[in-house]
């Protein structure tokens, strides 16, 4: 027998789980309290997909814990990996916003644990919730601000180019607030994202930490100056 389909294990979140929503502490008493009892965390299992490209959206999505990728695939069958969804990042709110189906695919590379808000009451907080507004305004610009440095880096950086941008990206403390102090990521996990070999990759974070960047710790990276990080790929 299959296992359970992923919305079919969905539970409310725990208390910790709450307070670990970036999003909830600008809501008022009302909205807080219709948010929450709205909200649903799910176990995603490596390599399972939450969003599909071309299913409706249902929920809004955020990472409580775990790391996913978001990517797409070409008519020749090659992934392109746009970036890394790490703790505390909630994602999709454009395709959300506009009710379209998704254009992308949404992957765990590991098991994670991945909430979700129902678009109804995502609308609803729109309608009612000046703090709500903000939050997502901010979403937008910062999301923007990302766009234009990978536009402007191009697809031509170098290896040690692309692999800061994708940190710079991972470790972005407004759309990913529950990162902390270290990068929890494998480099093979990061060679997935950035799209090189786990060598290649190994090569540009030995680089980066020649540089005073960051130093690589066991089991992720401790960024040591985000400034430097995010000059490199401009």
């Amino acid at each position: 027998m299959p296992p359970p389909a992923l919305h079919e294990r969905r539970r409310p979140l725990t208390e910790p789980e709450l307070a670990g929503v970036p999003w909830l502490a600008h809501l008022q008493g009302s909205e807080y309290e219709r948010a929450a009892a709205q909200l649903r965390v799910t176990e995603a299992a490596a390599g399972e997909l939450i969003c599909r490209v071309g299913h409706p959206a249902t929920y809004w999505f955020g990472v409580v814990d775990g790391l996913l990728k978001m990517s797409t695939a070409t008519e020749q069958g090659r992934v392109i990996t746009y970036t890394g969804l790490m703790p505390g990042g909630w994602f999709g709110e454009g395709t959300v916003l506009k009710r379209e189906p998704y254009r992308y695919d949404i992957q765990a590379l590991r098991r994670s644990l991945v909430a979700g808000l129902p678009v109804e009451t995502f609308h609803w907080l729109l309608d009612h919730s000046i703090g709500f507004n903000r939050f997502i305004m901010n979403q937008f610009n910062e999301r923007l601000a990302q766009f234009i440095g990978t536009i402007t880096a191009g697809r031509g950086a170098n290896p040690e180019q692309r692999v800061a941008r994708s940190l710079a990206a991972l470790v972005n403390p407004v759309l990913f607030p529950g990162v902390g102090e270290v990068l929890r990521i494998t480099q093979q996990e990061l060679a997935y994202l950035v799209g090189l070999s786990r060598q290649r990759v190994n090569e540009a974070l030995q680089a980066l930490a020649t540089r005073g960047v960051l130093r690589i710790e066991y089991g992720g990276l401790r960024i040591l100056d985000l400034a430097a990080l995010r000059s490199l790929y401009f």
